[in-house]
């Protein structure tokens, strides 16, 4: 495990068996992390795309993410009003190569770009899905700043429209 500066947020270094066939990897050791994960979803992004910064305002998750395929920049929000690091991001390099996986505790919005052709990313997360309270902050927001590694940016409609960073409650 990789401590960050925000508390319960961390990097998780995979240990990938490799031999003449290809590998295998562990992801989620449930016992080390102390997390049990009922929920996983995967998506699959071209270059250039960028998923987020999503976050469930009411039943928030925490979210275990690898890649499994691909490269992609990850960013983390802190929004846990009382955190010491509310409102400051952390971003990280995920890719199938590197074998890092990160686990975002329940109170960060998330998003990521893809970095490579394809990108397959699995999510597992604390809670299920709830629709009704999922909200998007804007991933251009100009107060958040976040250095996007490639101009290309494709940005789904409900992400363009997501809320500024000053309007989360």
């Amino acid at each position: 495990m990789i401590l960050t500066k925000f508390k319960d947020l961390f990097l998780i270094k995979n240990i990938a068996h490799k031999d003449y066939r290809g590998y295998f990897k562990e992801l989620i050791r449930e016992n080390k992390l102390g997390k049990k994960f009922p929920f996983l979803v995967m998506s699959f992004s071209k270059k250039g795309v960028i998923r987020g910064m999503h976050l469930q305002t009411k039943k928030s998750q925490g979210k275990f993410v690898s890649v499994i395929k691909g490269k992609i920049f990850d960013v983390v929000i802190d929004l846990r009003k009382n955190s010491k690091t509310f409102g400051k991001q952390y971003h990280s390099i995920l890719s199938e190569q590197n074998s890092k996986s990160i686990y975002i505790p329940p109170g960060f919005a998330h998003g990521f770009q893809a970095l490579d052709e394809e990108n397959y990313i699995i999510y597992s997360c604390t809670k299920y899905r709830d629709s009704k309270s999922e909200v998007s902050i804007n991933c251009n927001d100009k107060y958040l700043k976040i250095k996007w590694p490639l101009k290309k940016k494709i940005i789904s409609k409900k992400d363009k429209q997501g809320i500024a960073f000053k309007n989360f409650n």
